[in-house]
């Protein structure tokens, strides 16, 4: 019975052990791609076209700000030529990036950096 309960605490260890190195890895990575979009984006390169009420927009907006990436933002509810904008790219929701003009739905930044890279 003792050793039960020994692999099994062993067992919960290892798998802590494995999830937070997981999540440092993560971090790591965005960290990482954080840096090559600050590098990347220049003014006026992306543009997010947010809702007031869109909590990924929140999000998207810290994470950009927290890495120092160059960007701007309208809101849809507020701005005529930012709900024409949003309208013209027939997107299911928000946000929309503008990366040098292309729209991309929601937010990823490797695809952004990747983007970026390409040119368009």
């Amino acid at each position: 019975m003792m050793t039960n309960r020994r692999s099994l605490l062993g067992l919960l260890t290892l798998v802590v052990a494995v999830g937070a190195a997981g999540q440092w890895w993560a971090a790591q990575r965005q960290s990482g791609v954080g840096e090559r979009l600050a590098q990347q984006a220049r003014p006026g390169d992306i543009r997010m076209l947010s809702s007031t009420t869109c909590a990924i927009c929140t999000t998207t907006r810290q994470w950009l700000t927290r890495h120092g990436v160059a960007f701007d933002e309208c809101f849809i509810e507020t701005s005529a030529d930012c709900a024409a904008l949003y309208e013209a790219t027939r997107s299911p929701g928000t946000p929309v990036l503008l990366v040098r003009g292309a729209p991309q739905v929601g937010f990823d930044p490797q695809r952004v950096s990747d983007a970026l890279s390409r040119g368009s």
